[in-house]
């Protein structure tokens, strides 16, 4: 069953149906750009680099896909590793987005799963100051050859869940992730509250109150409101 959406420009809410939803971590289950910003901060100061022109290339994107964009002559491998124990350690400030732990709680456990572009450590610390379980699906950016833009982690979600790819739904905060979601085949729904926006989107929420899920027949109907 391809991804359907039964959407009235003017009218809400917006009804999708699905067999399984992927979402990303950072911007869209947590609120965790405080975080990210400060280490990043502290990774520009220590290359001499402008924190104000290095914070909007980064977010999105895997670490080291950032650090071999900004600083090709480093050893990108080692920087990174600085910034993941710079990150996993630092989770002051992050925060659950409103409504995103009950919406998780209401979906069946096979039937979801986080597709990130931080690290297994990061990502896990992250989850463990909010709350959130681990899912049984749990794509982290080391796990792929190619990162966001590319569609390589949406792929693996889906295959890991079992689930054909045209019919997931992603819920998504930056424009390399909706670009990853849309080569993958799916369709995206972005959360509105990160401050790294602009970006399209099939369907746009500020966050996960008022939205709700039902399974049927195999079938998520998905209502966001």
């Amino acid at each position: 069953m391809k991804t359907t959406l039964i959407l009235d420009a003017l009218q809400s809410p917006v009804t999708f149906r699905a067999e399984a939803i992927l979402f990303d971590l950072d911007g869209t289950l947590v609120h965790s750009i405080v975080a990210v910003d400060r280490a990043w901060t502290r990774f520009a100061i220590r290359h001499n680099l402008d924190p104000a022109s290095v914070l909007p290339q980064i977010h999105g994107r895997r670490a080291l896909d950032s650090i071999q964009l900004l600083l090709p002559h480093v050893d990108a491998e080692a920087e990174s590793a600085v910034l993941r124990a710079w990150e996993s350690e630092d989770t002051e400030g992050i925060s659950l987005v409103p409504g995103a732990l009950e919406f998780l709680r209401s979906l069946p456990s096979d039937r979801w799963g986080i597709v990130t572009s931080g690290t297994q450590d990061v990502a896990s610390a992250r989850l463990q100051a909010v709350g959130i379980p681990q899912p049984k699906v749990f794509v982290t950016g080391e796990q792929v050859i190619n990162g966001k833009p590319s569609p390589d982690a949406y792929l693996l979600g889906a295959e890991r869940l079992m689930i054909p790819p045209d019919c997931c739904l992603v819920f998504e905060d930056v424009l390399a992730g909706y670009l990853a979601g849309k080569a993958a085949g799916m369709q995206v729904v972005a959360i509105t509250s990160s401050p790294t926006l602009p970006k399209p989107a099939d369907a746009k929420i500020s966050d996960y109150r008022g939205c709700v899920v039902q399974l049927k027949n195999g079938v998520l109907t998905v209502v966001l409101s």
